[in-house]
């Protein structure tokens, strides 16, 4: 049966591959960002992860507002991406495992979910970036990429991401691979890019957030998607995705869950900027 070594989530801003690109990772704007990845390009280097089931927001390169699933997961066999118009160089095409797309996909449909499948499927910066990070040479794993709705209300709840990401842990777990899987939750934290709170970043419930992940990850679905929305900025409410990766983790006694590095560094072109990673030991 397959394994899932752990979990990271980090943020997706798109002047981060930009940035990559420049070769600014010891400028001091930059630095205090970059120098969280190393502890866990590390650790990763040492579980040996065979796949990287990803869980991200689509910004309208795959799919724009008159048509936005709620959910959607890829089943291509390559997955590419374009030039969104941040400067970022077109990456070259990710491979993905369409064996374990599709078992994911019978699975939770099987689990009442209504799954979009895509077998083909553009994946823009919420995608390739956080890769780029975690494997700054050559991205070594396929991928699966899980696509949650937070651009077009309504949006799903946290509880009901929860749950997704609960029942896409079931369904790796019973996944008969000898592969090992790193659960990816991309995106956030707070901010908001627009309107009249433009620059918006609350650090406290930001820090809450994330303390609340190892041994209570449920804190986060007490609050309604507006609620999410006023603690969090309109495009802060991007940690579903980490609240969907963490629930694809499990029970933090029962899989040994332990945390291997945190970073937290505020602002990053006005967006609050996280990272962390779990090991299921």
């Amino acid at each position: 049966m397959a394994h899932i070594i752990g979990g990271v989530a980090c943020s997706h801003i798109p002047s981060l591959g930009s940035a990559i690109a420049k070769g600014l990772q010891e400028d001091p704007y930059w630095k205090p960002f970059f120098d969280g990845f190393p502890p866990v390009r590390d650790w990763l280097q040492t579980a040996q992860a065979d796949v990287a089931v990803v869980f991200y927001n689509d910004h309208g390169l795959n799919f724009f507002l008159d048509k936005m699933p709620t959910f959607a997961v890829g089943a291509a066999a390559t997955y590419s991406n374009a030039d969104e118009g941040w400067g970022i160089p077109v990456t070259d095409p990710l491979n993905g495992n369409q064996e374990l797309s599709w078992h994911l996909i019978d699975r939770l449909i099987q689990d009442e979910f209504d799954i979009v499948s895509c077998q083909e499927m553009l994946v823009d910066h919420a995608f390739t970036i956080p890769l780029k990070l975690l494997w700054p040479d050559k991205c070594p794993v396929t991928v699966v990429p899980i696509c949650i709705n937070t651009v077009q209300f309504p949006l799903p709840s946290a509880k009901r991401v929860f749950a997704l990401g609960q029942a896409v842990g079931r369904a790796i777990r019973g996944w008969d691979a000898s592969k090992n899987v790193v659960i990816l939750g991309t995106g956030g934290l707070s901010h908001q890019l627009d309107g009249a709170r433009a620059g918006f970043i609350n650090k406290k419930f930001d820090l809450e957030f994330m303390d609340s992940l190892l041994n209570e990850p449920q804190w986060a679905t007490r609050f309604s998607i507006e609620e999410l929305v006023e603690q969090s900025g309109t495009q802060g409410v991007e940690l579903l995705m980490w609240l969907a990766m963490r629930g694809a983790l499990g029970d933090a006694k029962e899989f040994k869950i332990h945390k291997v590095h945190e970073n937290y560094h505020i602002p990053i072109s006005n967006t609050a900027t996280g990272l962390i990673a779990f090991e299921c030991a």
